[in-house]
């Protein structure tokens, strides 16, 4: 499968958190996935570590390597695909999300039930 992790289950994964579900832990186990992280995950998590409103790991990118996750930038049309969305969600890195995941063909594992109201495909976290 591939797919795109939300932000706080790459939280969860990095941290072993018994809140991520088991399908959610399988699916990002299994040997033949691709699991992606956006870098407006990883935008996300720096500004609220800066914050001080986020425990996370400071070396995040050696974590994302060593998890074998591959990194998703974030593109013109990503951007403009994110503005364009309905206003479903208000979460400018949800709404990122939901857009990188369309225009990708990736299902988002989240916890967030309104990512679902996109159309987009999603794994329960």
């Amino acid at each position: 499968m591939r797919s795109l992790v939300d932000t706080h289950v790459l939280l969860w994964w990095l941290a072993d958190d018994a809140s991520l579900g088991d399908e959610a832990r399988e699916s990002i186990s299994a040997s033949d996935s691709s699991v992606f992280v956006s870098a407006a995950s990883a935008w996300e998590i720096a500004i609220k570590q800066a914050l001080g409103k986020l425990d996370a790991p400071s070396d995040l990118v050696r974590q994302i390597e060593l998890n074998r996750f591959v990194p998703l930038p974030i593109t013109v049309s990503h951007a403009y695909a994110a503005g364009a969305l309905p206003r479903h969600h208000d979460d400018p890195f949800d709404r990122m999300l939901v857009a990188q995941a369309m225009a990708e063909g990736l299902i988002l594992v989240t916890r967030d039930p309104q990512m679902g109201l996109y159309g987009v495909g999603t794994l329960a976290a």
